[in-house]
């Protein structure tokens, strides 16, 4: 089905995008406002993961389950006591839905028609020198820019094959909530999720080869273990998974740690071990456009592939797997492949978030990052229990570090993980960009009774004691 305004002979464009979600929509909309003739090739649902199974239904459910646990925590201040429960999960997910549907919509669907020169067509594509193959009809184009995205991979134990395993996305889609669950991979998508079913009701063991986050920093990921536990999740870190099988109630899965095996059984086993780009059946190899060991599609810093008229974009290149660095590098490649404002893709900056609570965030490099590079450090942590903002809400959960080079002062990295944290991460980002110093940002204004005023006390513990300051001081 092809939809929008075509050019004359209908099949010949300035740029083919293979792919409709975030990546590809934002390539196009780039394209198009220079006025070019753009194709989009769509298969699948249109959005793509972010919208339809990804940032949106999941967000959405976890402040939810947020809601739910906030009113049981508010006997932390004396003379209060509070308590919520998850009434009718269809009816969550009804609301859920709906608001993937209004955002597929208004974000992707509605916005075609307001592009005369974009044309959408569905199926799934094959890429041909010059342009591609959709069900044997040929569209042309001088650049073609991949993005595809990534899905869910299932980890190769013995035995998963014979059970039903879920993807964050069926997890989702389950009429009734599940009364346990083994939660497969301490990563963002994880984490998240094990908590916020454990927080609707479900009975929660998070299983993980190594540790809670493991890009984060070691501290970050033990005190997140702990708040965790102190919810009632129960979290297995550090083994081997030896093999799947069914079980009367759900699932059984058998780990071994430390040569010792043991079983964990629950409803249902949601698997949330990573995403794969989907890269397969694109007809790459026929075109020259290589792949690295993980199936990601190579690309410079231009974004161009080993194909001189290809480039690719988002998860399909396997890095940086978030929504927006996703539409960063689809604008960067669309430019450059139409030769109008020729930029490169920069990540030094990125900041990301996992949306646990608390939240954890962070920016640059982390302390062993940045000692692998050769780089002689020094850190400074900051404990929730000495950033007022965390006194006054009696919610001291979390910690702040700092990462900067030894001899110059210079930021290098930060991390935090505190209730409200994630909304702080991108004053650290703007300071890495520009170069501050530890001590500039120990020494800038800010306003009391905020978490990010944490990351001032953060920067003044590189060189003193904060506990010994009184409020507002320095």
């Amino acid at each position: 089905m092809m939809h929008g305004c075509c050019p004359s002979d209908g099949h010949s464009f300035d740029l083919i995008v293979v792919g409709a979600g975030s990546a590809g929509f934002s390539a196009a909309i780039t394209a198009a406002e220079t006025g070019a003739r753009v194709l989009i090739a769509g298969h699948g649902t249109i959005g793509g993961t972010c919208v339809n199974v990804g940032c949106v239904p999941s967000k959405n459910l976890i402040r939810a389950a947020e809601a739910v646990h906030g009113a049981g925590a508010a006997d932390r201040f004396p003379g209060l006591a509070g308590r919520a429960r998850l009434a009718d999960w269809r009816a969550l997910k009804a609301s859920k839905d709906a608001l993937v549907r209004d955002l597929r919509e208004k974000k992707y669907l509605d916005l075609l028609p307001q592009y005369d020169n974009v044309t959408y067509v569905e199926g799934k594509a094959e890429l041909i020198e010059g342009g591609i193959r959709i069900d044997g009809e040929i569209f042309w184009a001088a650049r073609t820019l991949i993005a595809s995205g990534s899905s869910p991979v299932v980890p190769d134990i013995p035995g998963i094959e014979t059970v039903n395993v879920l993807s964050s996305t069926d997890a989702f889609e389950l009429d009734e909530l599940p009364s346990s669950l083994l939660v497969l991979g301490g990563g963002y998508i994880g984490c998240e999720l094990a908590q916020m079913f454990s927080r609707l009701g479900s009975a929660v063991t998070l299983v993980t080869r190594s540790r809670l986050l493991p890009e984060a920093e070691p501290e970050i990921s033990e005190a997140l273990a702990g708040a965790f536990i102190a919810e009632g999740i129960k979290v297995v870190t550090g083994v081997a998974y030896r093999s799947v099988t069914s079980a009367p109630g759900g699932v059984r899965l058998e780990v071994e740690c430390d040569g010792l095996r043991s079983q964990l059984e629950a409803r249902y086993l949601l698997v949330t071990a990573g995403r794969k780009p989907n890269s397969d059946g694109l007809n790459l190899d026929a075109v020259g456009v290589e792949r690295d060991g993980r199936g990601g599609i190579v690309v410079d810093d231009e974004m161009r592939t080993t194909n001189p008229g290809i480039y690719a974009a988002g998860d399909v290149t396997g890095r940086d797997q978030f929504v927006y660095m996703a539409a960063y590098g689809a604008k960067i490649a669309a430019r450059n492949a139409l030769g109008i404002n020729a930029s490169r893709y920069e990540n030094d900056t990125m900041p990301w978030v996992v949306f646990s609570d608390p939240q954890i965030a962070g920016v640059g490099l982390s302390e062993r990052d940045a000692k692998a590079e050769g780089l002689d450090v020094k850190t400074s942590i900051a404990p929730l229990d000495q950033v007022p903002r965390a006194l006054a809400a009696r919610d001291t959960r979390g910690l702040i570090k700092l990462v900067a080079d030894v001899k110059t002062d210079k930021l290098l990295g930060a991390q935090i993980m505190a209730p409200e944290g994630a909304d702080s991460i991108q004053t650290m980002a703007l300071a890495l960009r520009f170069g501050m110093t530890a001590r500039e940002l120990g020494e800038m204004i800010f306003p009391y009774l905020t978490t990010v005023e944490g990351l001032k006390l953060a920067a003044q513990g590189f060189e003193k004691d904060v506990a010994k300051l009184s409020c507002c001081a320095g």
